[in-house]
């Protein structure tokens, strides 16, 4: 299959500022919320939305933080993966966290980015924001609260999302492995 955009510039950047909206209108000004984006791609979304955020309420400062899962992963034995730094400099204990990942698929990656964040503290409230939420492949009961766009997918397929900040550009794609 010849890889198919799903999400080109425009709509990726309609798609950050909805879901900015969307944010604004459970946490208001963010007082008690903080943004944690799972390392690596994640951060990507979590620093996109902090700037849309910072733009919209016109506040300067928004707590956003970074988290690698990687010695919590189930698969970190069987696979050569990198650790990427973790940067959270502020206290989580009784705060609402939302936790950013660009693609949910198996739902994994967020259970290891669950069983990391606590060894931060002990959130009031967790939601997990996605950029694309890969509704068919669930292997573990984990759903997003907030979604920039939901794609029917088969476990062939793979899904990439490009970021301006690696891949010079703003894209999703979906394309058969």
């Amino acid at each position: 299959m010849k890889p198919k955009l799903i999400l080109e510039k425009k709509a990726f950047e309609l798609t950050i500022i909805r879901l900015c909206y969307q944010l604004i209108e459970i946490h208001n000004d963010f007082s008690n919320s903080v943004i944690i984006g799972l390392q690596p791609r994640g951060v990507f979304l979590a620093k996109r939305l902090n700037v849309e955020l910072e733009r919209i309420l016109n506040k300067k400062h928004l707590e956003v933080g970074a988290l690698d899962v990687t010695f919590h992963r189930d698969d970190f034995r069987k696979k050569e993966l990198i650790p990427n730094a973790t940067q959270i400099d502020f206290i989580i204990e009784d705060k609402n966290v939302i936790l950013v990942d660009d693609v949910l698929f198996t739902g994994r990656t967020i259970r290891a980015g669950l069983d990391a964040m606590l060894a931060f503290g002990r959130p009031n409230d967790v939601e997990l924001l996605v950029l694309i939420d890969r509704r068919l492949s669930r292997n573990l009961p984990i759903q997003a609260k907030y979604i920039g766009k939901t794609i029917d997918s088969v476990a062939s397929e793979n899904v990439k999302v490009d970021w301006k900040e690696t891949e010079g550009h703003d894209r999703v794609w979906i394309y058969s492995s």
